[in-house]
């Protein structure tokens, strides 16, 4: 079948959307709010990892006291031995990008916390192997938290990948 439409392609610098309405007010934390994200989910197997270190970014950002809580798979994105050649090289662009968001997220002031289950039955990681800053709390934890979250009437996003 013959082309019928010739449009010319979009090139750099080209806007194709309304980047500059917002539909909804620019909401800020209250005083005392708080944010928990539970983040169960392989890092580098998709997309969802970082945006969601970027969505608690935001949220820090916007005066939300934050707790972020990794739990199985979780753990991997706080490893301090990530690089290749050697630890804190960078392999491939975005290779150490987790661990840059997570020290962005501890530099503004959020609670990291990693499940010592996950780390040590799951992945063989010490608590050595985590990057600095970063809270290893027992598996019991990881329920107390949600229930702190729910007592807080705090936000809660959760994701869960495998």
């Amino acid at each position: 079948m013959p082309k019928t439409v010739t449009i010319p392609a979009p090139q750099p610098g080209d806007v194709l959307f309304n980047v500059e309405e917002k539909v909804f007010p620019d909401h800020k934390a209250n005083p005392g709010d708080k944010a928990y994200i539970f983040m169960h989910t392989v890092p580098f197997e998709g997309s969802v990892g970082l945006v969601n270190m970027l969505t608690a970014t935001r949220l820090a950002r916007k005066g939300f006291e934050l707790s972020f809580v990794l739990y199985g798979p979780g753990v991997l994105m706080a490893s301090a031995a990530r690089g290749y050649p050697s630890v804190g090289a960078e392999g491939f662009p975005g290779n150490l990008a987790y661990n840059r968001q997570l020290k962005t997220l501890m530099d503004e002031g959020a609670k990291i916390y990693a499940c010592r289950f996950a780390m040590g039955a799951l992945y063989g990681m010490r608590e050595d192997d985590l990057i600095a800053g970063v809270i290893p709390v027992n598996p019991l934890d990881i329920l107390d938290l949600t229930i702190q979250a729910w007592r807080d009437r705090a936000l809660v996003m959760t994701t869960w990948t495998i």
